[in-house]
């Protein structure tokens, strides 16, 4: 009896100098002392625990190291990471499965998009051009070819993401890059020609400890507007006026971005100027932008401002763009974008010349099902001085656009637009008559005219590649 004693107290002696050591184990999800595992069912419960904690950090950092970059105050809706000017708002959300696989090489992205169309211009236009008046103003972007077919944009893009250094080079051919490289002045030839096949080609670097800043050097496409310059990206087949009049294609120069808080972005920019590599005065242009997103409500504001008058400092150019998107439901978005520029002493004014332009433009996009979607979009826009249109006057436009989504991929548009003005602008006539059995008289009507308005139908298809960064 004394022998069972003794034993039963070395057991219990035993049990009580072992429980400290079990609770001085720590928890990963706490950082602190583990609870006291009491039997050995508690033990291998607590070892689980722990082991799922540190699978779900794993997840986590995963996660973070896979996310995509915040949004930049850019541009046009439809956010897009920091080291791109924001993606238009009227980029249309992609369905389910629609977008094709990203393409990389080692660490370097490749994407690619090609783009072509056939348009039919009711006014027959000797110009051979859509949009474009007797003085070579041309209206449309970027299907400017009338009652043709014509290359719209075939480019390829290689990207990395900053990384905290990254880079994006978008190198292209046809229309879309012929007009917006058309007004550079650099005065290197050889360097010009390259340049007018490069849509874009900067450096970008993301410090790691800058709380999302990022930091852009070289080329860029400007974040002012509410669409983009791929097709595809965008709810209509043409652009706008406002892309077209009001605003620059790109800046040459620095841009940056940083996140305050989750919905609010901010960013400036110090650029040469409008559309040039080399700059046409010593000043620069000041940006300032701004971008508030929500999941059904998004809002773009930018500001540039600076001397863009060639060869003098003297005279400003300032532009205030802002677009504000809405997507109240899964198959329907819409937005309204304004701009307001002015320009003082422009080239060929007097000195205390003031010209100023303003316009409007808003769009609706119906997507009832995965492969259809519908977009009317109707805009006014006033050239006060002709500043850029080279005539004082009002213009308008209303576009419906209809798309089908073939595959994932590659998309068809249709699209019937109409532009009017208040003053005879657009061309109208065939061109000169011509007979194989020498001069003959010809109509009253043929040759170049001109006309209040224009009716054009287009007809394109998009192929594309490489994920949504194309």
């Amino acid at each position: 009896m004394r022998m069972r004693s003794m034993c039963l107290f070395t057991l219990l002696l035993g049990a009580l100098l072992a429980r400290p050591a079990l609770a001085q184990q720590t928890n990963p999800r706490t950082n602190g002392p583990t609870e006291v595992a009491r039997t050995t069912d508690d033990l291998r419960e607590r070892i689980l625990m722990d082991r799922i904690d540190e699978l779900e950090k794993r997840l986590a950092d995963l996660e973070e190291r896979t996310s995509e970059p915040v949004a930049t105050a850019a541009a046009a809706p439809a956010a897009v990471p920091a080291s791109a000017p924001a993606a238009s708002p009227a980029a249309t959300p992609a369905p389910q499965g629609s977008t094709p696989a990203p393409w990389s090489i080692g660490p370097v992205d490749i994407s690619g998009v090609i783009d072509g169309y056939y348009t039919f211009n009711t006014n027959h236009p000797s110009t051979m051009a859509n949009g474009r008046s007797s003085n070579g103003v041309n209206t449309f972007n970027f299907n400017t070819a009338a009652n043709q077919f014509d290359l719209n944009l075939a480019k390829i893009t290689l990207s990395h993401d900053a990384a905290p250094v990254g880079f994006t080079f978008d190198f292209g051919f046809g229309k879309t890059m012929s007009i917006i490289n058309s007004f550079d002045n650099d005065f290197d030839s050889d360097f010009t020609r390259f340049n007018k096949y490069v849509e874009q080609a900067y450096v970008s670097w993301k410090p790691g400890q800058a709380r999302g800043l990022q930091l852009d050097f070289g080329k860029f496409v400007t974040s002012a507007g509410a669409e983009v310059i791929e097709t595809h990206k965008n709810w209509n087949y043409s652009r706008s006026l406002l892309f077209a009049l009001a605003l620059p294609y790109y800046h040459f120069g620095l841009r940056s971005a940083i996140p305050v808080g989750s919905h609010f972005t901010v960013g400036a920019q110090l650029v040469n100027g409008w559309n040039n590599l080399a700059d046409n005065n010593s000043g620069k242009t000041v940006g300032i932008t701004s971008a508030v997103t929500y999941s059904k409500f998004q809002w773009f504001t930018n500001y540039y401002g600076g001397p863009e008058n060639t060869g003098t400092n003297t005279g400003w150019r300032h532009l205030i763009d802002t677009t504000v998107l809405v997507t109240p439901t899964s198959t329907l978005s819409a937005y309204i974008n304004y701009d307001y520029g002015q320009n003082r002493n422009a080239v060929g004014t007097v000195a205390t010349s003031l010209s100023r332009w303003q316009g409007f433009a808003g769009a609706i996009h119906w997507q009832p099902t995965a492969k259809w979607s519908f977009t009317p979009r109707g805009e006014w826009f006033k050239d006060y001085q002709g500043f850029s249109t080279g005539v004082s006057q009002v213009l308008n436009e209303v576009t419906f656009t209809g798309e089908y989504k073939l595959m994932n991929g590659l998309l068809w548009r249709a699209e019937y637009r109409r532009d009017w003005s208040d003053v005879p602008f657009y061309t109208r006539g065939t061109l000169p008559c011509r007979s194989p059995f020498g001069p003959t008289s010809c109509p009253a009507n043929f040759g170049l005219g001109n006309s209040k308005h224009q009716n054009t139908i287009t007809v394109g298809i998009v192929g594309f590649f490489g994920g949504p960064k194309n």
